[in-house]
């Protein structure tokens, strides 16, 4: 899917985005081939694409020595209420053959809700905005490349000055192909 400028949708402030990456390719020859084919089944789940982001590269962690991942942010529109957004994340996740072993192992997939709209929410299994998404260069990078006036609901902030700050993932870089 090619990159989408910001100037389609909603405003940002009231757009739902979704962090999408991966470091394992599974069944597919590359992890951008399962991630493409990833964000093509969103649509089967109620999740249509809206806008792309370019895909971002980083170290894994905490094992350096994992594959790279790759990373990007989707901006989706949907009828689904969040907890049904999150669900359908889930449900393509398990499509992809995630599995949930240990806390930041290798996977094929990871649907991450971002944000959705302003909402603020605390519930089991669902806090937005996403709680260590602020800090990661490689979910703000991609953000602010689509929407750099984006601004987080609790921080105040925009996608574009999180990015500038970011604390974890440091070496993410836009991918060259």
């Amino acid at each position: 899917m090619a990159f989408l400028p910001e100037n389609c949708g909603p405003p940002a402030s009231e757009a739902i985005f979704l962090a999408i990456g991966g470091n394992l390719a599974g069944d597919y020859y590359s992890v951008e081939a399962l991630l493409e084919a990833a964000l093509s089944e969103l649509p089967t789940v109620g999740l249509e694409v809206a806008q792309q982001s370019g895909w971002w590269r980083s170290a894994a962690w905490p094992d350096a020595a994992a594959a790279p991942y790759l990373n990007g942010v989707v901006r989706v529109e949907t009828s689904l209420m969040p907890r049904g957004v999150l669900e359908a994340a889930l449900a393509v996740e398990q499509r992809f053959g995630r599995q949930r072993s240990l806390a930041n192992a290798p996977r094929t997939l990871d649907l991450d809700v971002i944000a959705y709209g302003r909402q603020v929410l605390d519930e089991p299994g669902l806090i937005l905005p996403h709680p260590r998404a602020a800090e990661r260069l490689f979910v703000m990078g991609p953000l602010a490349q689509i929407a750099p006036d984006w601004r987080h609901p609790v921080l105040g902030r925009t996608a574009a000055e999180l990015a500038a700050s970011a604390t974890v993932g440091v070496d993410a870089r836009p991918a060259i192909r």
